[in-house]
């Protein structure tokens, strides 16, 4: 794998936001939420090397806890939801009947609504909070997750290594879980990596438009929120979090690109 330039990039650049997510208190020159008027929109200094916003905050110290914002509101949540669609997406098109189709229903049905229609739902029932974008997130990516699951597994079900573990006596907990899941990981990693930066982009979308974050929250979206009317003074304020949403969605990118054309490559060379 360390051949394919995209996987090793990729594994880069989502390391070294995560590091900056965990280590953002070590690397904040300045207290990301401290207000200081008289520095409104000032220029970089070596007290703050990317400048202030328009009130008076440390520009770079806010883009460092953004990373935080970003990462801890998807990456975790993704990880539970994504592995418990993956066993219930395989169980169910392994045993399939009534539970497969209800499960396929459900899927339907959820991805027919928009993400930022279940977002605003959500927030007009609960209220506006942080849980919303979660819980908006985790039900419109955990039936994307579900239908990729279910598909792939269909697919595996029908080979004949399937059969013979059936043939052979094995449990169906058995073969879903040592035959069918391994098969199926592999094409199901790509379509994680790929959703974990859909869902980055939906938090900064939700935040650009108020939804889910407390006004003033050091997050990238917002951030890009609040420099809409600073964006002829000082335009610099829109393309800092504008580039860290770039870099950090393009390392999930460039990674699951490069998982796919690693497995497409080592399905060719076992066909051979």
């Amino acid at each position: 794998m360390r051949k394919h330039p995209q996987i090793v990039i990729g594994v880069l650049l989502i390391a070294l936001f995560i590091c900056i997510a965990i280590t953002a208190p070590l690397l904040a020159p300045n207290d990301p939420n401290a207000t200081n008027l008289a520095l409104k929109n000032a220029p970089p200094s070596a007290e703050y090397p990317l400048g202030c916003d328009q009130m008076g905050r440390c520009e770079l110290s806010r883009l460092i806890y953004g990373a935080r914002y970003s990462l801890s509101l998807t990456v975790p949540v993704l990880i539970v939801l994504a592995a418990i669609a993956l066993f219930i997406g395989c169980y169910t098109s392994y045993k399939g009947g009534l539970i497969d189709e209800v499960i396929r229903l459900l899927c339907d049905i959820f991805m027919a609504f928009p993400l930022l229609v279940i977002a605003m739902s959500l927030v007009s029932v609960i209220n506006n909070s942080v849980a919303s974008i979660i819980t908006a997130i985790g039900i419109s990516m955990s039936a994307w997750f579900l239908r990729m699951a279910r598909s792939y597994a269909k697919t595996e079900c029908g080979k004949g290594y399937v059969e013979s573990a059936r043939v052979s006596g094995a449990s169906a907990m058995r073969i879903v879980l040592h035959h069918i899941i391994p098969n199926v990981l592999p094409q199901f990693v790509v379509y994680f990596t790929t959703g974990i930066a859909s869902a980055i982009l939906s938090v900064s979308s939700f935040a650009f438009l108020g939804v889910g974050l407390i006004a003033g929250t050091p997050e990238w979206g917002a951030m890009l929120n609040d420099a809409r009317n600073s964006i002829y003074t000082n335009p610099a304020l829109i393309v800092y979090p504008g580039i860290c949403l770039i870099i950090c969605c393009a390392g999930f990118n460039l990674l699951g690109e490069g998982i796919r054309d690693f497995i497409g490559k080592e399905d060719q060379i076992s066909v051979s």
